[in-house]
């Protein structure tokens, strides 16, 4: 038995086939986590979600920015914009019970047995991983919820800029989930930059990778993430592991096997 983790692939279909094979994946006995944006941008998105789908409970998921945005185009309370490729999944007969598993998919997801925790984006400077998993689950509850459409439609925006505890409702919601599912770049006391997506030298000052900023957590849990291509898979610190490698921007998608550290690629058209 082997745990697997992959970068975001983002509808890269066939590049995901070639690691599989490469690993001789077997779904009776492995593991396949995914750091989210498994959608958008690449040629194939529905067959993504097909195998993923098809392959139960020997998949671990948490959900990217770009996979939030498929299930608001979905739900109809956001167009689709020209560069989406959501086309075929829309249109798809099985469409409903694809997307029905999407939102189901979490946020953020821990194994305490392996030591590894799993975020599309990143985790802010002063939360914990239990604080992470509790406000995690709030955006997680909606989702599956009848207020998935209010919510969806609210989550776009880049305001508040900063967590705060008294924050409620959907203001609330929509910060927590941009920590996890657009964070790049913040301050010390969680400040998110949104408009910078360039690599680890952020262009104002007092910002930051969130990873950069002092947390204890970072010293005691090994943490899995994508969503930062421009990062090559580059980060200080041992316990991170950057895992978008930007297999839609013509770069290469990356596997990692969690129990031994190895990495596995395959090179993306």
């Amino acid at each position: 038995m082997a745990t697997y983790a992959v970068g975001d692939i983002q509808g890269c279909y066939a590049p995901l086939l070639c690691l599989l094979e490469e690993v001789e994946f077997d779904k009776r006995r492995d593991q396949l986590w995914l750091v989210g944006d498994l959608v958008n941008r690449g040629p194939q998105s529905l067959e993504v979600l097909r195998l993923l789908k098809s392959m139960g409970n020997s998949v671990k998921i948490v959900l990217g920015n770009h996979d939030l945005h498929l299930l608001a185009v979905a739900w109809g309370v956001r167009k689709a914009k020209p560069k989406d490729t959501f086309d075929a999944i829309l249109a798809a007969a099985d469409k409903d019970e694809l997307l029905a598993w999407l939102r189901e998919q979490p946020l953020f997801y821990r194994d305490k047995k392996l030591g590894y925790a799993m975020v599309h984006a990143g985790i802010p400077p002063g939360w914990s991983l239990a604080k992470v998993e509790k406000r995690a689950h709030e955006v997680e509850q909606v989702l599956q919820s009848r207020q998935i459409a209010e919510f969806l439609d609210a989550m776009y925006g880049d305001e508040p800029a900063r967590w705060d505890k008294h924050l409620r409702g959907m203001k609330r919601l929509r910060v927590i989930t941009n920590y996890l599912t657009r964070m790049r770049f913040c301050t010390a006391d969680g400040t998110l930059d949104l408009d910078d997506k360039t690599g680890k030298e952020s262009t104002r000052e007092g910002f930051q990778p969130w990873f950069d900023h002092r947390n204890p957590l970072l010293d005691e849990h090994r943490i899995l993430f994508g969503h930062w291509a421009a990062l090559e898979g580059q980060v200080t610190g041992k316990n991170l592991f950057a895992l978008d490698t930007g297999c839609v921007w013509g770069g290469k998608l990356t596997m990692m096997r969690l129990e031994d550290g190895r990495y596995f690629y395959c090179k993306c058209s």
